[in-house]
């Protein structure tokens, strides 16, 4: 029976009336999130539709007005008010407000200037539209440049009768400086005396370069030659990793043992030489595959070890892995599904393709050398080894495949996947503090043993 054309024409009708009730009512927000961290700070807004916005920075005081078309205030978007931390380093607080029938005013108060990025998220996992502010401050320290800072904050605390700042603080300089340093001043002690040059003095004024008034012995040694290991807690922020049957998220757990295996690394020395360890990130918050890669360059690091629970579709796999970079093939497909798996992190947590420099941050990552795969191949050997004393490992052996973390083309980098998240039995002894003590240790006995069989080469951060 053929259908008459004004039914067509009545559908087409129906259908029309439908996308402009859908236009006029907007996107509705379902979810706000704030992930604060000394790095940066980033507030997220999560819609079951794309949002359009513009924005205004203020400088003083410093704050961010953003204009959001489209969307009606309801109790979600309120809801970003009360998520403020008073810890958080970069916004103060939050203010929003229903600016004209189809508007939404959210203005950020700030504590500094910031460099704000906004930009927006397609659906991706888990979620849906997002809308992205990430507050990066206006003037950022050098990380090297921040831990001697906090360093010299630490020795001057206990002399004013302050607390001292949390023995959790990165340090891959300050010590060393101290060692070197007046009492009670951040000078660097001068050469011996007699490496220096002294202008003629007055007859009879003491010289400590004469014979007859010979030098104290100095208590300096020779010059110590500081390790640094950066430790990259995998995912974080937006980016939860896997997640256990139980509920355990990979961010958590492998931030509680880079913690720990931090504190390992800052009470050892590799030859009379002091091991400091850098924290790519400290807190629950999200760093780009790419930034991970250049901070571990910025503070020159020795080592770059990627911590991580691996997950699979079934809860029979299990055992830890390490793996290395290949400029080639994958040197398995398990090893392939595993680079393209983690590599989608930056999907998840979500970055801002449209900076400038996106292309060459990428680039970066295209750096790799065959010396320096040479050096992670001998570093997650070690590491295998004494991981499996402690537990099942899944493979005996260190795979190799195109993790885009691990593309630092002159430290030895290795991803180390402590055990199956996935499996409730390995998800159970990964929440256990003992497990996680036994798996630090074993990563610190890996790690000197690498360090015995390859000295570190000279470094210009020696002191």
């Amino acid at each position: 029976m053929p259908i008459d054309r004004r039914q067509w024409l009545k559908a087409g009708l129906w259908v029309l009336s439908l996308g402009s009730a859908q236009l006029a009512r907007g996107a509705n927000m379902l979810a706000v999130r704030i992930w604060p961290a000394a790095d940066y700070t980033r507030v997220t807004l999560e819609s079951d539709a794309p949002l359009k916005t513009t924005q205004t920075f203020i400088t003083s005081p410093p704050r961010l007005a953003v204009d959001i078309e489209g969307l009606q205030l309801n109790a979600a978007l309120r809801d970003l008010v009360g998520q403020v931390q008073a810890s958080d380093p970069n916004i103060s607080g939050i203010r929003i407000g229903q600016f004209s029938a189809q508007v939404v005013r959210l203005v950020i108060d700030l504590k500094r200037p910031i460099a704000p990025e906004v930009f927006t998220l397609q659906p991706v996992a888990a979620y849906a539209h997002r809308l992205v502010l990430d507050l990066y401050p206006a003037q950022a320290l050098d990380p090297l440049e921040q831990l001697i800072q906090e360093r010299m904050a630490e020795k001057t605390a206990p002399a004013a009768g302050l607390p001292a700042p949390s023995a959790a603080v990165n340090d891959p300089l300050g010590e060393l400086m101290a060692k070197h340093s007046l009492p009670g001043t951040g000078a660097m002690v001068l050469p011996p005396p007699s490496t220096r040059r002294v202008d003629k003095l007055p007859p009879g004024t003491p010289s400590m370069d004469r014979p007859d008034h010979p030098p104290p012995k100095s208590n300096t040694t020779s010059t110590e030659r500081l390790i640094v290991v950066a430790l990259d807690p995998g995912h974080g922020g937006e980016d939860p990793g896997a997640i256990g049957p139980g509920g355990t998220r990979e961010k958590d757990v492998v931030l509680k043992i880079a913690k720990m295996l931090r504190d390992r690394i800052n009470a050892s020395s590799v030859a009379g030489n002091p091991m400091r360890a850098y924290l790519t990130r400290d807190a629950d918050f999200f760093v780009p595959l790419q930034v991970r890669v250049q901070k571990a360059r910025r503070v020159q690091a020795d080592l770059f070890v990627s911590i991580h629970a691996d997950a699979f579709f079934t809860p029979q796999a299990s055992g830890a892995s390490v793996f290395a970079l290949s400029q080639g093939a994958a040197s398995s497909s398990a090893a392939r599904w595993m680079a393209q798996k983690e590599n989608k992190a930056d999907l998840i947590g979500g970055i801002n393709l449209g900076t400038q420099d996106a292309q060459v941050q990428r680039a970066l990552l295209d750096m790799s050398t065959a010396a320096q795969i040479k050096d992670s191949l001998q570093l997650g050997s070690s590491l295998l080894r004494e991981i499996g004393g402690v537990g099942r490992l899944h493979k005996p052996r260190v795979e190799q495949a195109g993790f885009a973390v691990l593309k630092a083309p002159d430290i030895p980098s290795v991803l180390v996947e402590t055990a199956f998240i996935s499996n409730p039995e390995e998800e159970e002894k990964l929440r256990s503090e003992a497990y996680q003590k036994q798996l630090t240790d074993a990563l610190m006995r890996g790690i000197l043993q690498y360090f015995s069989r390859n000295p570190p080469l000279a470094r210009n951060r020696s002191i």
